[in-house]
């Protein structure tokens, strides 16, 4: 199995119409497969990449004109200035979780392997998914299902959860699925947990606080004409990045200039966003939900 097969790679590259001399971001390193390709295109310029999974560390080329930041992109800003960096030309990031982190037995990213409830992107966290689910209250629990797994049944699954513990705590992904069980739909019961695991893996990783804080600082950091490249997965990332993309904020709110012009940072490139071809999905089914938008700073 591949550690990674980034999606909508050349789609990606393009969107980010690399110069042989610019100073690019990759926020997302995984398995490097995108970071290469940038690579591949600079002669002077210089590529930075971050990413707080140290499982990575295995994939980091030793290359003069590559800097690999073990940190979480939500200090991007700090961590580039840090290293003498006050504009960039494009950012790329790949906002999936990578086939090695799905696949490794003890990540507990999926629930089709029996394994720890973790789920956590930084294994040096101290909140794990089983951590939430043995200590959240019931309303608190219902507010995480329906915010980041868009779950209707959101309380019943709260219910059932505290239901469980009271009588032993949920430790693994089967006492997890056992507990919700009789709330899956019979017909899409993956589709229900496939949801119900996003919500902790977003919970845990505190990741919308940490894709707003990103996306603004790249508007900071990027150079009038730089190119900000997001591959989302799901609908509620997917929002936050087309808003901020065609307003500058997350709510979508239009600013006008006296004459009635709409005032924005960005141009965006592809309104509607790219997803994977056939061929590709024939090579990378995981790639199915992806999606690609690219906008250009004004």
């Amino acid at each position: 199995m591949a550690y990674h097969i980034p999606a909508l790679l050349n789609e990606a590259i393009e969107g980010l119409n690399i110069r042989s001399d610019g100073v690019y971001v990759d926020v997302t390193f995984g398995g490097g497969g995108h970071s290469m390709e940038i690579l591949r295109r600079l002669t002077t310029g210089r590529l930075i990449a971050f990413d707080q999974d140290e499982d990575v560390l295995q994939h980091v080329p030793s290359e003069e004109r590559f800097l690999f930041l073990s940190q979480n992109f939500r200090f991007l800003r700090n961590n580039l200035r840090f290293n003498g960096i006050e504009k960039i030309d494009g950012l790329l990031a790949d906002l999936g979780v990578s086939f090695h982190q799905f696949d490794e037995p003890d990540r507990g990213f999926t629930f089709r392997r029996n394994t720890d409830l973790d789920m956590r992107m930084n294994r040096d966290g101290q909140v794990t998914a089983a951590h939430l689910l043995n200590t959240l209250d019931e309303t608190s629990l219902a507010d995480l299902f329906f915010r980041y797994g868009e779950l209707t049944a959101a309380r019943k699954i709260a219910r059932e959860i505290i239901r469980r513990r009271e009588t032993e705590p949920l430790r693994r992904v089967s006492d997890l699925m056992e507990a919700t069980d009789k709330i899956a739909p019979a017909w899409n019961k993956n589709k229900f947990y496939a949801k119900l695991f996003q919500a902790l893996r977003i919970a845990v990783n505190d990741e919308i606080s940490s894709l707003k804080e990103m996306l603004e600082q790249a508007l900071e950091m990027l150079d009038h004409g730089g190119r900000l490249v997001v591959i989302t997965y799901h609908s509620l990332e997917d929002r936050i990045v087309k808003n901020f993309m065609r307003s500058g904020n997350f709510d979508s709110e239009e600013e006008k200039d006296f004459y009635g012009n709409i005032v924005t940072p960005f141009r965006m490139l592809n309104r509607k966003g790219v997803t994977p071809g056939e061929r590709e999905l024939a090579i990378n089914n995981r790639a199915r939900s992806a999606r690609l938008r690219i906008a250009e700073k004004i």
